[in-house]
């Protein structure tokens, strides 16, 4: 036997054990997700539906009567009322769709325990739970600092950043028609009538997301404020983790999603947070303390960085390192908008059993909340403080 046929047959032999390999993840990570959902469901550990006033430091879960989820089925948002009288306006991450290969191919738990492409969650099944409540910002134990406060979790599934307002029509890849609800946007608006009537007079305000409720924070911060409050004056904004550069952003949210006109105006460069984030100061000025925060080579936002540049969906190191520099440069930008702007930059490192390096995807609605960065102070002490009014940077020598 030659060396090729051997070297032929030991590539042969690889993608047989990969093949294998992905299977058992993914078949594992479906088990997980539904053994977990199952373990929720109509268990004293699901939130209760609210019905009347609520009580004090419960959550629940809110329908919202006319919305709907990326797949059509119903959509609910989290609520909490606290004992000040301060109120948390959380938009929840959970992917994005621009194109058609994209808009097929929601999350599950076997795409992501085989890392296959998997872009967006579609629905609100009992599972997403976990990844809204009683977690880093949402924790409702006084470890939190702000856990007395009243908190509103807008939840996500539509894959539009929580901006659009179209049912989407595609062809799949075998031909057959197929529609997404881009209804984002129609979600927040009913969403924050309820909020509205629920909270009406916060003392202090924070809007605030991560991943694609990150990019939704400042792009709905003005309709949140004007619409919604308008009377109140001390107004915080802070994203974890929205850093995503494509030259087709205006085009997706205006032909794709069908946003409103006011959201994709601002847009002008290929770097929409910063866009909105500057629309932002120019248009609040010290009314509103601004706030940014990401990983430093973000092993999730990387793979979109080749999703978008050829299709493919993965992360590596020359990745991640561009990552950074973008990062960088961000945050070099940002940081000339106003003396109001200050950031949180953290290193921790994705677990090696993972195997795809890089640094974790957000810390605001995760364990790192309570994790010191550099100088030992957590993200969640330095938010707290720059609520207050105590306003600095961390971890900006990270990049």
């Amino acid at each position: 036997m030659g060396i090729d046929s051997i070297k032929e047959k030991a590539v042969a032999a690889k993608e047989i054990i990969s093949e294998h390999a992905n299977k058992l993840a993914a078949s594992a990570g479906d088990f997980v997700e539904n053994r977990i959902g199952e373990r929720i469901e109509g268990s004293p550990l699901e939130a209760p539906i609210l019905e009347g006033e609520p009580y004090e430091m419960i959550w629940y879960k809110l329908p919202i009567s006319g919305a709907s989820a990326g797949d059509g089925s119903d959509f609910h948002i989290y609520v909490k009322k606290g004992r000040s009288e301060n109120l948390c306006i959380y938009f929840s991450g959970g992917g994005v769709a621009w194109n058609e290969k994209m808009a097929s191919l929601p999350v599950t738990g076997g795409r992501v325990a085989a890392w296959k492409p998997n872009y967006y969650w579609n629905n609100l099944r009992p599972f997403t739970q976990v990844m809204n409540i009683n977690v880093g910002i949402t924790d409702n134990r006084d470890i939190n600092p702000f856990y007395d406060w009243n908190f509103a979790v807008i939840t996500y599934a539509t894959g539009d950043f929580h901006l659009g307002s179209n049912v989407y029509s595609y062809s799949d890849d075998e031909g057959e028609a197929q529609k997404i609800c881009f209804v984002g946007h129609d979600n927040f608006r009913l969403s924050m009538d309820r909020v509205k009537e629920l909270f009406p007079t916060p003392t202090k305000l924070l809007i605030s997301g991560e991943s694609a409720g990150a990019f939704a924070a400042p792009a709905l911060a003005p309709e949140v404020i004007d619409d919604y409050y308008p009377d109140c004056e001390e107004i915080t904004l802070f994203s974890d983790s929205a850093l995503l550069k494509r030259a087709g952003w205006k085009d997706t949210i205006e032909n794709m999603w069908h946003a409103p006109k006011a959201i994709s105006d601002v847009v002008y460069t290929d770097n929409i947070t910063a866009d909105w984030y500057e629309h932002i100061s120019k248009k609040y000025g010290d009314r509103v303390k601004c706030l940014y925060a990401s990983s430093t080579h973000d092993y999730l936002l990387s793979a979109f960085i080749n999703e978008e540049r050829s299709g493919e969906y993965f992360t590596d190191e020359a990745t991640q390192n561009e990552y950074a520099a973008s990062l960088a440069d961000m945050c070099e930008r940002m940081a000339g908008f106003s003396h109001n702007m200050h950031f949180f930059i953290y290193n921790y490192r994705m677990p090696l059993i993972f195997g795809r390096g890089g640094t974790i995807h957000t810390a605001v609605r995760s364990p790192h909340f309570f994790i010191p960065n550099t100088g030992g102070i957590t993200m969640a002490d330095w938010l707290f403080d720059a609520v207050g009014g105590n306003m600095y940077d961390v971890g900006t020598e990270l990049v």
